[in-house]
């Protein structure tokens, strides 16, 4: 009877393990920059750091999370992000801001070069919402501060990006096309405030 007992304990675990190894492997995204040629980098005097960038606790998490309803999301356990969500953006609007602005002294918070930075752009998003097959949903604020003068230029971003497809790839297009807007208007700030440097 213990053998048959035995017989059956290991029957058992090996469809468990024979289960997971057969499992829906995870795909895994990342978000992307402006496409397009960059403007020819300046001799910039000036440099500028991106972040520290914060997130939702909701979408604070590998797997991307789809919203279904007014109160209701999923967590889509087999479609996740490459890297973190926050460090994600960081690394996307900094790209995005040495195309919009040519220059190349722009570097992500907290690297050793980010601390002697000209200026730095801090980035709350309060909702990073996705519904596929429909829209990518950006709230953001940002705060844009020169280290020398300690002035500050701050903006909120609200927009909607349809989703050109039903599948994950196409929501995450639309995050990044979001996110296009956001560096637009901190480049915007920052023209602003270098126009107005003595």
């Amino acid at each position: 009877m213990k053998k048959l007992a035995r017989s059956l304990i290991c029957c058992a675990i090996a469809v468990i393990i024979t289960g997971c190894a057969s499992s829906t492997p995870s795909r895994f995204y990342t978000l992307s920059a402006i496409s397009g040629q960059a403007t020819v980098p300046q001799a910039a005097d000036y440099s500028i750091s991106v972040g520290p960038v914060t997130v939702p606790s909701l979408v604070d998490r590998p797997q991307i999370v789809i919203r279904t309803g007014p109160n209701q999301v999923n967590v889509e356990e087999f479609e996740r992000w490459a890297s973190p969500l926050r460090e994600d953006i960081g690394r996307i609007v900094a790209k995005n801001l040495i195309t919009l602005l040519g220059t190349t002294k722009v570097t992500l918070f907290p690297q050793a070069t980010a601390a002697g930075a000209s200026y730095r752009v801090t980035i709350d998003v309060l909702h990073f919402d996705s519904a596929l097959g429909k829209e990518a949903y950006l709230d953001a604020l940002w705060t844009l501060t020169s280290a020398k003068s300690g002035q500050s230029y701050s903006g909120r971003i609200t927009l909607s990006e349809v989703a050109q497809g039903s599948d994950y790839a196409a929501l995450v297009a639309a995050h990044s096309r979001a996110l296009e807007q956001l560096s637009a208007d901190i480049a915007s700030a920052f023209r602003e405030i270098d126009v107005q440097k003595p």
